[in-house]
């Protein structure tokens, strides 16, 4: 079977530094950041009181069938505002030729945001003598919850609405692998697009958990940093005084499609997909294997993918989320699969200006690669100040640094064990 080349040809993203790719851009080549004080919701008895929320987001002006979504949920609305982007810059909306049943989807996107308050209602209301009446439950159910609102928890809402919206009547799929999940669904759309079973796919992520239960979560695990009186330097990847990560939303959308399509559209085409790799980490299910086992398969069956070793690789975008355990981690697994090379290719967290998108970070890193590749610049690990002997490699600490790149690796790693890497290159 022939293997088809995979490009690049639209991206979008919606954030807490930007509303779209130029804007994110800037933002973080500023060190801008996006942590501030929760407004979402009243966190100030919560160990963490901030997180990185999109901010001043117009939904109704940024996608032109708006009323057609009205019930979409918070992440799945950023989604539509992504994808718009990213279909308008593939080209598209323009091309009336197009074969919707050979089009497809594939997400890595969160479960919906619970309608909490109606939800502690209803079972404020329906406790009787200790305990739920179930009985009093399904009559107020009835009464009260919005059937559309209500579906929009599942995973699967943010794929149809896009399948909707552009008529997109070929597969579609979607994967929550927690914090991989979008770099996993770019990885494996890109493997529909190279097999032939469809000719160009919509893929990305989305995810909002900056709710009670979200943010009760990752604070039982001690996952998120508490560093409320440094809220805007409080993401610190890599850094000896790291503490966590801060929890984000927001999406990232890009257009995959066959080479010989983009060709035959005169597509502009903006990077190449080489290579894709996964693994399990098959030990704990909120730790990493602490040798970086799982993370070194990941690097490394990517770069068997895609045809590169590691000498060829000029930018890693690190998963770099700001705890102890992930960045050492990352650290000893780069080490594994760059040898002596390790500590002269560049690798930063765009996590420590953006947040943690969660699914949605995947996606939002490799659109990060592709503007470093477009303009010959690497973003920073902002808020690097205190070296750590157990992560030495080049962060590109507090400023972004002019580079000739090439081929970039992004890394994703999530929860469960669950490892995704992508290696991508300026068009050839």
């Amino acid at each position: 079977m022939t293997r088809r080349r995979v490009v690049i040809t639209g991206m979008g993203t919606v954030n807490p530094l930007g509303h779209d790719v130029e804007s994110t851009w800037r933002a973080l080549l500023a060190c801008d950041s996006g942590l501030a004080k929760t407004t979402l919701f009243d966190a100030s008895s919560y160990p963490t009181t901030f997180a990185a929320e999109v901010k001043g987001y117009d939904f109704a002006r940024q996608v032109p069938n708006a009323d057609r979504h009205r019930h979409a949920g918070r992440h799945c609305q950023f989604a539509l505002g992504a994808a718009v982007q990213a279909w308008r810059e593939s080209g598209m909306e323009a091309c009336k030729e197009l074969d919707r049943s050979r089009l497809g989807v594939y997400l890595g996107s969160g479960e919906g945001s619970l309608d909490f308050d109606n939800f502690t209602s209803l079972l404020v209301d329906a406790w009787r003598d200790g305990r739920l009446d179930t009985a009093a439950w399904a009559e107020l159910a009835f009464q009260r919850m919005d059937l559309y609102r209500e579906t929009e928890q599942e995973s699967n809402m943010v794929v149809a609405h896009l399948a909707g919206e552009f008529g997109i009547r070929g597969p579609a799929f979607n994967v929550l692998t927690a914090c991989a999940a979008s770099t996993q669904a770019i990885g494996e759309a890109a493997m529909q697009v190279r097999r032939g079973d469809v000719d160009a796919i919509i893929t990305g992520g989305a995810h909002s958990m900056i709710h009670p239960y979200g943010v009760t979560g990752f604070n039982r695990l001690t996952a998120l940093s508490v560093r409320n009186d440094e809220i805007p330097t409080a993401s610190r990847p890599f850094d000896m005084t790291r503490d966590g990560f801060v929890l984000g939303e927001g999406a990232s959308i890009l257009i995959l499609e066959d080479y010989a399509l983009a060709r035959r559209r005169g597509a502009r085409i903006l990077a190449e997909v080489l290579g894709y790799g996964a693994s399990a980490d098959a030990f704990r299910i909120t730790d990493q294997d602490p040798q970086g086992a799982g993370a070194t398969a990941s690097m490394r069956a990517a770069l068997a993918d895609s045809g590169c070793s590691p000498g060829d690789i000029h930018y890693i975008s690190a998963h770099g989320t700001g705890t102890k355990q992930n960045d050492s981690v990352e650290t000893k697994a780069v080490k594994a699969v760059f040898g002596e090379l390790a500590g002269k290719v560049p690798v930063s967290s765009v996590k420590s200006s953006l947040g943690h998108l969660i699914a949605a970070a995947g996606a939002t890193e490799l659109i990060t690669c592709v503007l470093a590749i477009r303009d010959g610049i690497l973003p920073p690990t902002t808020h690097y100040r205190t070296p750590d002997p157990e992560c030495d490699l080049d962060y590109v600490p507090n400023a972004p640094r002019k580079a000739a790149v090439r081929v970039c690796m992004s890394n994703s790693f999530g929860f469960g064990g669950q490892n995704n890497t992508l290696i991508i290159s300026a068009f050839r």
